[in-house]
Protein backbone atom coordinates (compact mmCIF):
# COMPACT_ATOMS: atom_id res chain seq x y z
CA UNK A 1 0.00 0.00 0.00
CA UNK A 2 1.56 3.30 -0.78
CA UNK A 3 0.95 6.53 1.92
CA UNK A 4 0.70 9.81 0.50
CA UNK A 5 1.77 12.39 2.75
CA UNK A 6 -0.08 15.57 3.47
CA UNK A 7 2.88 17.89 2.29
CA UNK A 8 3.25 15.54 -0.83
CA UNK A 9 -0.62 16.27 -1.95
CA UNK A 10 -0.27 19.86 -0.46
CA UNK A 11 2.61 20.63 -2.69
CA UNK A 12 0.24 19.82 -5.97
CA UNK A 13 -3.08 21.55 -4.80
CA UNK A 14 -1.78 24.14 -2.37
CA UNK A 15 -3.27 22.59 0.34
CA UNK A 16 -3.92 18.97 1.57
CA UNK A 17 -7.51 19.44 1.99
CA UNK A 18 -8.11 20.63 -1.55
CA UNK A 19 -5.81 18.18 -2.55
CA UNK A 20 -7.72 15.21 -1.50
CA UNK A 21 -11.21 16.80 -2.83
CA UNK A 22 -10.01 17.35 -6.25
CA UNK A 23 -8.11 13.07 -5.58
CA UNK A 24 -12.05 12.57 -4.43
CA UNK A 25 -13.79 13.98 -7.53
CA UNK A 26 -11.40 12.85 -9.80
CA UNK A 27 -11.97 8.73 -8.48
CA UNK A 28 -15.48 9.38 -8.89
CA UNK A 29 -15.21 10.30 -12.64
CA UNK A 30 -12.98 7.50 -13.38
CA UNK A 31 -15.85 5.16 -11.65
CA UNK A 32 -17.94 6.10 -14.57
CA UNK A 33 -16.46 3.98 -16.98
CA UNK A 34 -16.72 0.54 -17.66
CA UNK A 35 -13.21 -1.32 -15.93
CA UNK A 36 -11.66 -4.68 -17.16
CA UNK A 37 -12.90 -7.36 -14.87
CA UNK A 38 -10.43 -9.58 -15.93
CA UNK A 39 -7.75 -7.68 -14.03
CA UNK A 40 -7.65 -9.70 -10.41
CA UNK A 41 -5.01 -6.80 -8.63
CA UNK A 42 -6.25 -3.29 -9.80
CA UNK A 43 -5.64 -0.63 -7.62
CA UNK A 44 -8.49 1.20 -5.75
CA UNK A 45 -9.77 4.63 -7.56
CA UNK A 46 -8.29 6.44 -4.81
CA UNK A 47 -5.04 5.46 -5.14
CA UNK A 48 -4.95 5.88 -8.63
CA UNK A 49 -6.36 9.90 -8.02
CA UNK A 50 -3.43 9.91 -5.26
CA UNK A 51 -1.00 9.03 -7.68
CA UNK A 52 -1.93 11.36 -10.48
CA UNK A 53 -2.02 13.93 -7.98
CA UNK A 54 1.15 13.81 -6.76
CA UNK A 55 2.67 13.11 -10.25
CA UNK A 56 1.11 16.97 -11.27
CA UNK A 57 -1.32 14.74 -13.94
CA UNK A 58 -4.17 16.48 -12.82
CA UNK A 59 -5.48 19.85 -13.84
CA UNK A 60 -8.22 21.48 -12.44
CA UNK A 61 -9.65 25.70 -11.85
CA UNK A 62 -11.38 26.57 -8.82
CA UNK A 63 -14.92 28.12 -9.64
CA UNK A 64 -16.68 30.54 -7.04
CA UNK A 65 -19.65 29.55 -6.39
CA UNK A 66 -22.81 32.16 -7.34
CA UNK A 67 -24.26 34.02 -3.94
CA UNK A 68 -28.05 33.38 -3.45
CA UNK A 69 -30.22 36.16 -2.97
CA UNK A 70 -32.13 36.06 0.42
Amino acid sequence: MQVFTPLEIANQAGNKYLGVLVAAKFARFVNEFPRDRSVDHEKKLTTRALEELTKGGLTYRLLKRPRQET
